[in-house]
């Protein structure tokens, strides 16, 4: 998971033996939800909501880490951390640019934007996501005189928007590259399982980790290895970087 400095920590300010607890949302699959929400609560997570393709929690700074390792049927940790309405592209504009990004990244790093779209107002994430590009590099060059980059590989903050109707929610991605990346293989036969889908399946069948599991139609071996770390108790992420 990479590492954003003061970004995700400046969510959570800590006080005398305690941190105190934000919100986040894991993403999943279409009917996966119960299955992550399931995961999350043995985890530890708190206030729990359950959405499509996506279940809502409370948490502190370790459990946002703990959470990119262990959840098993979560593609990707968001941190929301504004919303306001948007009608028109200048809207988006303006409401990005009023976020302190100052406070997440510096004119030396980098970013990327993702961009979802269920909307009237605005015709093409592509867009969208070059308009509050625009927002945020505009408030840095007014600042500083100076402006992040673009890095759609490898930036230093990943940064998600969600506009739906005409609601815009602004998110941190924690995770960096899709959970399902597990980091444990490189190579894959033809059309391979999801990793993720390949884990809420064998969640699904209710098995109990003690019965001999049998993957008739195994190919690539993916439910199989996703069965064997869900019963040694292995992170998913752990072989991740």
């Amino acid at each position: 998971m990479k590492e954003y400095g003061v970004s995700i920590k400046n969510l959570a300010h800590e006080s005398p033996g305690n941190m105190s607890t934000f919100r986040m949302i894991a993403q999943t699959q279409f009917g996966l939800e119960e299955v992550l929400r399931n995961e999350l609560l043995k985890l530890g997570a708190r206030d729990i909501q359950r959405h499509n393709r996506a279940v809502a929690f409370s948490g502190d700074l370790g459990f946002l880490y703990k959470a990119n390792l262990c959840l098993r049927t979560a593609i990707r940790v968001l941190v929301p951390i504004d919303n306001f309405s948007v009608r028109s592209a200048e809207d988006l504009y303006r409401g990005m640019g009023r976020i302190r990004w100052e406070e997440f990244i510096t004119p030396q790093d980098t970013l990327a934007i993702r961009c979802t779209l269920n909307t009237p107002h605005l015709d093409h994430s592509q867009f969208a996501a070059q308009k509050a590009k625009d927002a945020i590099v505009d408030r840095f060059r007014e600042k500083y005189g100076q402006r992040p980059s673009v890095d759609v590989e490898d930036p230093t903050l990943r940064i998600q928007l969600h506009i739906n109707g005409d609601q815009c929610q602004v998110s941190l991605d924690s995770s960096g590259t899709s959970l399902h990346e597990r980091g444990y293989r490189t190579d894959t036969g033809s059309a391979p399982i999801n990793e993720v889908l390949a884990a809420g399946m064998v969640q699904l069948t209710g098995w109990d980790r003690l019965r001999p599991l049998v993957d008739p139609m195994c190919g690539s071996g993916t439910i199989a290895i996703e069965a064997g770390l869900f019963a040694g108790n292995i992170p998913p992420g752990i072989f991740r970087k």
